[in-house]
């Protein structure tokens, strides 16, 4: 290997070698990668290469840079940015990551590059750090349920209209919203309530409610012109209406000031990120949700429970998954797909680490610093009930004020010409202070007290937020919680919809640079040009890339981008005097989320049926369309379809749309087998939004982070988000609080593309594509592969059914997913899109070896499945139902199965690969259901 090929970033990322690649070929029986993608793919979609060999859309990327050379670049970039003081506030203070927590989670692959716990017994790990998180939220906010995270407080205070909306006995569409909401959340929340039908009331609260029905009431709690109000009266006049009230409070406040659960407030919500996690220039932040528990079967998203496993140890799960978008389709309450597992369990962490005296210490402090600034501001403090923001009056000098704090490298925020706002929080220091009262041109002067120390409840009694003070103990916390999850650090991650590809170290070092870590989302301009530049570059690159002529980075989820593209369609159509189109045609394929969307989008979904091949069915689709040709406001489609096949027809089908005036929106789940090949833009679609966290590398991280930008041709460019506090962008279609999303990652996909280039990021679609039809070629034998394109290929994943081997010996797809794990290895996707089947996805970052160990277990599980199919083993007794195996359930003395503990533990002996020891047996769903505790349950539940 020459030092020259030996530094292509493209060789470390894609797994098999070109001698690899030649073997996939042979067994798949073809020539070469492009025979592959020529047989594969419909000739009317594939891009053809330039004479210089590069594929369409592609020609704009530079020529690929080495590892070194990326990072040098991103550099310069965090080096143009000025990484100020940043005393602006608004839902976003500085805050210090514990070096134990960012090295041992966030630097650290156990972590980041784990998948969404859906097989609970091998992500005990993160499941019981998502509990933490959970049990953290409940206490801050005397609520007895909350659940594992939103994606920010915008979005989070957006549920919890539409949480009250469907829990209320009220029949009235009005909500009410206190005019110290954030600004941000009031775009989000007007952004949501639009379709949906709910007219938004803003009123000063203060003088009470105003006349007339409404279904909930939100708050702030501090206000965000930093006011703290005592809410208790107006939660039980709201309460005597009819109305249940939300309360958007922040947890760092809530250790000394009264929390909503105890003046009677119905739901709270907010943000974790002051809870050491970088402001990020807006994310991603884990945002948090909280109410009684006769709401709890209301809260969206992901809810972690306790439960049993097969023994009757406790174990964690995911409960009460009924709830979600995934299974109720357009019936669903919530499009949320994605929580912040990564960042909540850093939230967690961090509240673990200080305890409640060390949090209350710290809010003590920050409290210290405004009480100081207050005392200078004498007759100009506007507020004297304020926890960390002080308000000032200052007539007419409101740009000088900030501009004199400027120069002192301190950015405040102006309200008005005549009203600045300071915000302190844990990074404050008196200098700070002495300085923000220099630029006021006051002199200091003896703090002013509050008030407001009003809380006498504990909260963070457990064990868990008491037990690790010390480094050494938090390491070692951290490290044994690791141990119980299968992550991409220890097993090829198989899932097919979802792109478990490699995180590469050199692309996730630049996330935790201060030059992009410590940048408020509103700070000016001037503080942040590398990131913008970043970002213009990203921007310019992913629209090359898939064709399209514009894109927002906003969407901080791939079900954020979705809805964010459903609304520009429903705008285009109203702007052109549309206003009957709100039919949403979506394959019966289709993602969970799709409908989801479809339907918050105050769309009706209309359902496609598939033909026996898995594709759309041209027929029905054609005959639906007729039916409703004038209604037609969209067909959402997946492409390559959720069946992981490349369908022949997808010209002729957006066509069809386009033929009654409806648009086509791509969903760029499966982006990752059309990169460098076709691009959505250019084969029919008008919009698309894509995961950078699948296609392009932003890690999942246990089940977020997630970005979902939404990528639209020119005539629904007008229609992208806004954002109220982004001078660059329009007002409307805010969908989520920070006006680029969750910016400080985007280095993580900048490095990706620009390490990749334009022929590495072809190969590595080419190589996925390989490595799907040579797992289909090598399992078709032993699990029929139920969908294949025309020519006999798939795309970068392949459904291996088992609905026949199911009838036949009893075992099930839970049976062989669970076995996976004795085997060293994460289960593919089950029952997803069709029940009773596993859906295989390799990635192109998996070598041959890894590839081929998957097979072997597939197929020695299949020799296992025929043993209970003959009556060797019963289908109640036999090591696929016993799965997963702990080393206790080995260690009895009476064994009294009918196979032996070797085959249990070691079913292909001992040198087949690193034996991983699921922490738990197979947990009993049911019985966490319908025995729900979500929070930290007694230490006496372990003994």
């Amino acid at each position: 290997m020459s030092d020259q090929h030996q530094s292509r970033f493209s060789d470390r990322h894609i797994g098999p070698d070109a001698s690899a690649v030649s073997t996939m070929l042979e067994v798949i029986g073809v020539a070469s990668l492009d025979e592959l993608a020529a047989k594969a793919l419909p000739a009317g979609i594939l891009d053809a290469l330039s004479s210089g060999g590069v594929a369409p859309g592609l020609e704009g990327l530079p020529a690929p840079a080495t590892e070194e050379e990326s990072l040098a670049e991103l550099r310069a970039l965090a080096d143009s940015n000025t990484t100020a003081v940043s005393m602006i506030g608004q839902g976003y203070f500085d805050t210090f990551t514990p070096a134990v927590l960012r090295r041992n989670i966030l630097e650290n692959p156990a972590w980041y590059t784990a998948y969404t716990p859906y097989q609970p017994e091998i992500s005990q790990g993160r499941l019981e750090v998502l509990l933490n998180f959970q049990t953290m939220v409940s206490d801050l906010t005397a609520l007895e349920v909350a659940n594992a995270s939103m994606l920010d407080e915008g979005t989070a205070a957006a549920e919890a209209m539409t949480l009250m909306h469907r829990a209320t006995k009220s029949k009235a569409n009005r909500l009410l919203v206190d005019t110290d909401v954030y600004a941000q959340t009031a775009a989000v929340l007007a952004t949501r309530a639009e379709p949906l039908g709910i007219e938004i009331v803003t009123a000063d609260l203060r003088q009470g409610l105003p006349e007339g029905e409404f279904f909930g009431v939100i708050v702030q709690l501090p206000g965000a012109s930093g006011r703290v109000v005592d809410w208790a009266s107006l939660v039980s006049d709201s309460h005597e209406r009819g109305a249940l009230v939300a309360v958007g409070a922040d947890l760092l406040a809530l250790t000394v000031i009264t929390p909503p659960g105890e003046i009677g407030a119905d739901v709270a919500f907010g943000t974790s990120q002051r809870f050491g996690v970088p402001m990020g220039f807006g994310g991603p932040h884990a945002g948090y949700l909280a109410v009684h528990a006769k709401h709890a079967r209301q809260l969206p998203g992901r809810l972690v429970g306790v439960s049993v496993d097969a023994d009757g140890a406790p174990a964690y799960r995911l409960a009460l998954q009924t709830r979600e978008q995934h299974i109720r389709r357009d019936k669903a309450t919530s499009n949320i797909c994605t929580a912040q597992v990564l960042l909540a369990v850093m939230a967690a962490m961090y509240a673990s680490y200080h305890g409640a005296q060390g949090l209350t210490a710290i809010a003590r402090r920050v409290h210290g610093h405004a009480s100081a600034i207050a005392g200078a501001l004498g007759d100009a403090l506007v507020h004297d009930k304020y926890f960390d923001t002080v308000l000032a009056r200052v007539p007419g000098r409101a740009d000088a004020v900030v501009a004199a704090a400027k120069a002192k490298g301190i950015n405040l925020w102006r309200v008005d010409a005549d009203h600045v706002s300071v915000s302190c929080d844990e990074a404050t220091t008196d200098a700070h202070v002495a300085a923000v009262v220099e630029a006021f041109g006051v002199s200091a002067a003896e703090p002013v007290s509050a008030g407001i120390v009003t809380r006498t409840s504990d909260f963070l009694t457990h064990p868990a937020f008491n037990k690790y003070r010390t480094e050494t103990e938090m390491m070692r916390y951290l490290r044994a919680l690791a141990d119980k999850d299968i992550a991409l650090d220890r097993s090829m991650i198989p899932l097919g919809s979802c792109t478990m590809k490699l995180n590469a170290a050199a692309e996730m070092e630049p996330i935790t640079w201060p030059e992009f870590g410590r940048q408020h989302p509103f700070a000016p301009a001037s503080d942040n040009p590398g990131l913008r530049q970043l970002i213009a570059d990203l921007q310019d690159w992913l629209t090359g890339i898939t064709g399209y002529d514009q894109i927002s980075l906003q969407p901080n989820a791939g079900s954020q981008g979705e809805y964010a593209g459903l609304l520009a369609i429903k705008a285009y159509h109203v702007s052109r005097g549309d206003t009957d189109r709100d039919l949403c045609l979506i394959p019966s394929s289709a993602h969970g989320t799709n409908a989801a969307s479809a339907a918050l989008a105050g769309m009706r979904v209309v359902v496609v049926a598939c033909r026996e091949n898995g594709d759309v069915d041209l027929d029905d689709l054609r005959t639906k369309i007729a039916e409703h040709a004038d209604r037609v406001a969209a067909l959402m489609i997946t492409y390559p379809s959720t069946h992981g096949v490349y369908e022949h027809d997808v010209a002729d089908i957006c066509a069809a749309v386009h033929d009654v005036g409806g648009q086509v929106y791509v969903d760029g789940a499966n982006l990752n087998a059309l990169v460098g090949l076709a691009r959505p833009g250019r084969f029919g679609g008008d919009v698309s939004h894509l995961n950078l966290h699948k296609t392009f590398c932003i890690p999942h991280g246990g089940g977020g982070p997630g970005v979902g930008p939404v990528a639209v041709r020119s005539h629904l460019a007008p229609f992208l988000p806004g954002h109220p506090l982004a001078d660059e962008l329009p007002d409307e279609h805010t969908v989520s609080s920070a006006p680029y999303g969750s910016a400080s990652i985007l280095p993580i996909t900048w490095a990706y593309i620009r390490m990749m280039g334009a022929e590495g990021l072809r190969a590595a679609t080419l190589t996925a594509i390989a490595s799907a039809n040579y797992v289909a070629r090598r399992l078709d034998e032993y699990y029929p592969v139920l969908y294949t394109g025309e020519n006999g290929m798939v795309a970068h994943e392949c459904i291996l059914d088992l609905r026949g081997i199911t009838k036949a010996t009893g075992v099930t797809v839970d049976d062989v997913a669970k076995r996976l794990a004795d085997y060293g290895f994460h289960a593919p996707t089950m029952s997803f899109p069709v029940a009773g089947t596993l859906m295989v996805e390799p990635t192109e970052s998996e070598s041959l070896a890894e590839v081929d160990a998957f097979c072997d277990a597939m197929i020695a599980i299949r020799a296992e499945i025929d043993r209970v199919g003959s009556g060797e083993w019963s289908v109640d007794d036999n090591p696929l139902r016993g799965a997963p195996h702990t080393a206790e359930c080995l260690l009895v003395t009476d064994w009294d199965h009918p196979y032996t503990r070797e085959q249990a533990a070691y079913p292909l002996g001992k040198g087949f690969r690193p034996k991983v020891w699921p922490p738990v047996r197979r947990i009993d769903g049911a019985y966490g259901d319908r025995n729900l505790v979500c929070s930290c349950p007694p230490v006496e539940a372990f003994a």
